[in-house]
């Protein structure tokens, strides 16, 4: 087959090694169970963890999309992509927590919008490239999330609104990537 006759559904990728979506599903599961069940009135340091969590999750993921295009080379440029920025974001998170802080709320809901957009699409890719009904269903929340957030990060209060969806969303993802891994890893 030739590179002008592939199509996205005839073209053969690598699923993730089955360690690796462990690991995302617990750390997505945590970050969204904080970012959830965190008090109504959340004290400065619970803020900070959170903005602490949400820079070493983007810096963590932008490290894992950069390691699975040495295992698997489809969609490099997205992978690369989504890479850089989760460790450009998650690097700016943590070398000045404070600017983070403060310009966190509104810019959390349109980066998160974003970046779901994009790994959505990517997601619901893989998904129709066999990477599995997880992948579909994570491609499809984060379509769907993505256009919800970026149509309303500048909405008054959106930025609360938001982290609450998003961490229900998040609990969700979690649970589908530690299924996706247990049942990865008994398959192969």
């Amino acid at each position: 087959m030739t590179a002008e006759t592939a199509s996205a559904t005839s073209l053969q990728t690598k699923q993730r090694p089955w360690w690796l979506l462990l690991v995302e599903g617990i750390l997505v599961f945590l970050v969204s169970a904080v970012l959830l069940w965190a008090p109504a009135k959340a004290k400065l340091e619970t803020y900070q963890l959170l903005v602490a969590f949400l820079g070493i999750y983007w810096l963590v993921r932008g490290i894992f999309d950069l390691v699975s295009i040495f295992i698997d080379k489809s969609a490099w440029g997205w992978k690369l992509f989504m890479g850089i920025i989760g460790i450009m974001a998650g690097g700016y998170i943590l070398m000045y927590p404070i600017a983070a802080q403060l310009a966190l709320p509104k810019i959390f809901v349109l980066v998160l919008g974003i970046w779901g957009l994009i790994e959505g699409t990517i997601l619901l890719i893989m998904a129709f490239m066999g990477g599995g009904w997880g992948a579909g269903i994570l491609g499809a929340l984060g379509i769907i999330f993505g256009i919800i957030l970026i149509g309303t990060y500048s909405d008054f209060g959106s930025g609360l609104a938001m982290i609450w969806a998003a961490a229900v969303t998040g609990l969700i993802a979690g649970v589908v990537l530690v299924v996706q891994a247990f049942r990865q890893k008994s398959a192969g």
